[in-house]
This record gives structure tokens, C-alpha cells and sequence, in this order.
């Protein structure tokens, strides 16, 4: 199953006398890069949001984690000013306005919005109870960022399926006009040296002929890159059956295709065969694009 790296989920509700709101949103990454933002006083409980995120199944991506958190019940909360950094903040905002010649209006108010100046604490007795407070607005978050990525991720694989049978019937006609090259090699080769030996009254070789044939043909078969590329989409098929991230698998695969068909691109005799190879390097790479948004 393909599961998109770009979603977005987002829950809010009051739990345990807290208005907890829980954003969740994630871009491709090749490898999971999880950032939780949330507010000093619960920020011991950020490691165990990056892990219980992956313990969801997200192996990948740039995940952004926003958690904001209101007390709504004071009870055992201690609020202290942080004195030093309240004297930084205040100092930054005069030489603010003294740079600029700005309007002064710093009161205590304007200084108190800055939350970052208040330390907080709470009873230690409180963390597992926040744990589950906060994962129950978490869990909702995540049900949509999750129905979100799958969802995406079947929208990616229809896409790259019929990207894929596309490639397969283009490869039926390369196999025809292969065939069909050696078969047309053959007849011009054998009119070509017939009319030479009677201009010169020679008898005709029919071996020499054969293994002229059999040399062409040993240059331009494809059939061991046909039998490669039809073993690489069973592998596909293999891959998007798993359970496991697919990603990385698919990009190496992708890899794999591409060089099969440049060696039958290499392998061309005739116009109509190197156009469909364009087709085919034209469709891989549309897969290429959009597998680097899947997990």
C-alpha cells in the first residue's frame, strides 16, 4: 500500500481542564524528520511524541508536530518571571525603538504578551496524566493526517499503474518491430548480396547469408532487457502489495528500468523503436517525480 509523505492533520478539545489544540502536517523528506513545537512547560513530552509518531508508521518525511496547550484549571501551577530574559526582551524593545525612532508604547501588557517570559511549574506527579490528556487530541490529529496520506498514496498508485501499463504495451511494440527488423535485415541483406553475386555471375552463399543475419540479430535482441524489465515489474507489483514503506524500494527499481531501456534505446534500428523508448524514458520519469512523495 503507497502512503503519500504530504498530509495534514488537525484536532482541538478540552481534556483534563486543558484547551489543547494538536496540528500535524509533513512534506517529503527522504528520511523522517520529525519537529514537535510545543510549549515550555510540556516540552519533556516532545521525544515522546516523535516516537509514538513512528510507532503510527511514519517512517519518512518532514513531519511538523504543532501542539498548543491552555490551562483552563490553575490548581498546583506555579508562574515565575524569568527575570533574566524578561530584562533581555525588554532591553531588545528599547533599542528597538530608539534605533527606528519608533512610538514608545512599551507597557507592561505589551511586555507580558511575550509568554516566553513566564516560567512554569507543575506538580511532577502530572506528567503521565498530561501524556494522556495531550495523546487523546493527538490520536484524533493523527487519524486524519493518516486517512489523508493514505488516501493520497492511492491516488499516487493508480497513477503510476497505468503510468506502468503504459510502458508494458509500449514494449509489446518494440518487441514487434524487433522481429520484424531482423526479418526485413534479412530479405534486404540476402537482395543486396544476390544482385551483387549475379552482377559478377558468383555463386550465392546461403551460410555466409545466415550468419550475417544471426550477427545482426545478436546485436539488436532484446529479449534478455524484455525478461529483465517484466522480472522488475513483478517486483513492483511485489512492493506495492507490502506493508512496508515503498519509497526507497521503488526509486532503486526505477533506477534498474531505466537502465533496460537505455540499452534497448541503444539497441534501436528503426525510428518508430526510438520513439517508443522516448515514450517509455517519458513515463519513468513522470514515476520518478511522483515516488519521491511516497513513504
Amino acid at each position: 500500500m503507497f502512503r503519500s509523505m504530504t498530509a495534514f492533520g488537525r484536532a482541538r478539545q478540552t481534556v483534563g481542564g486543558k484547551d489543547i489544540c494538536a496540528e500535524i502536517k509533513s512534506v517529503n523528506n527522504r528520511y523522517f524528520d520529525c519537529t514537535v513545537k510545543i510549549s515550555r512547560l510540556y516540552s519533556f513530552l516532545e521525544d515522546k511524541i516523535k516516537q509514538y509518531l513512528q510507532t503510527k508508521g511514519i517512517s519518512r518525511g518532514k513531519v511538523e508536530v504543532y501542539i498548543s496547550i491552555d490551562l483552563l484549571e490553575q490548581a498546583g501551577v506555579e508562574i515565575n518571571l524569568d527575570t533574566a530574559y524578561a530584562k533581555s526582551y525588554i532591553d531588545a524593545l528599547y533599542k528597538l525603538r530608539d534605533t527606528f525612532d519608533l512610538k514608545d508604547d512599551i507597557t507592561v501588557s505589551r511586555v507580558a504578551a511575550n509568554k516566553d517570559i513566564f516560567t512554569v511549574k507543575k506538580p511532577e506527579d502530572d506528567i503521565e496524566k498530561d501524556w494522556a490528556d495531550i495523546k487523546v487530541v493527538l490520536d484524533q490529529a493523527l487519524d486524519t493526517f493518516i486517512e489523508r496520506r493514505n488516501a493520497e498514496g492511492e491516488n499516487l498508485h493508480k497513477n503510476i499503474v497505468e503510468k506502468i501499463d503504459n510502458i508494458k504495451g509500449y514494449l509489446v511494440e518494440i518487441e514487434k518491430n524487433s522481429l520484424s527488423d531482423i526479418n526485413g535485415y534479412a530479405k534486404k541483406l540476402e537482395d543486396r548480396i544476390v544482385k551483387f553475386l549475379n552482377d559478377n555471375s558468383v555463386q550465392i552463399d546461403e551460410q555466409r547469408i545466415l550468419t550475417e543475419v544471426a550477427i545482426f540479430a545478436d546485436k539488436v535482441a532484446i529479449d534478455e532487457e524484455l525478461v529483465r524489465l517484466s522480472s522488475h515489474f513483478d517486483a513492483f507489483e511485489d512492493i506495492v502489495n507490502s506493508d512496508e514503506p515503498a519509497g526507497r524500494k521503488l526509486d532503486f527499481l526505477l533506477q534498474e528500468m531505466n537502465r533496460e531501456t537505455n540499452t534497448i534505446g541503444s539497441k534501436a534500428s528503426n525510428s518508430d523503436t526510438a520513439h517508443l523508448v522516448v515514450n517509455i524514458k517519458n513515463e519513468l520519469e513522470k514515476i520518478r517525480e511522483q515516488i519521491q512523495n511516497i513513504e
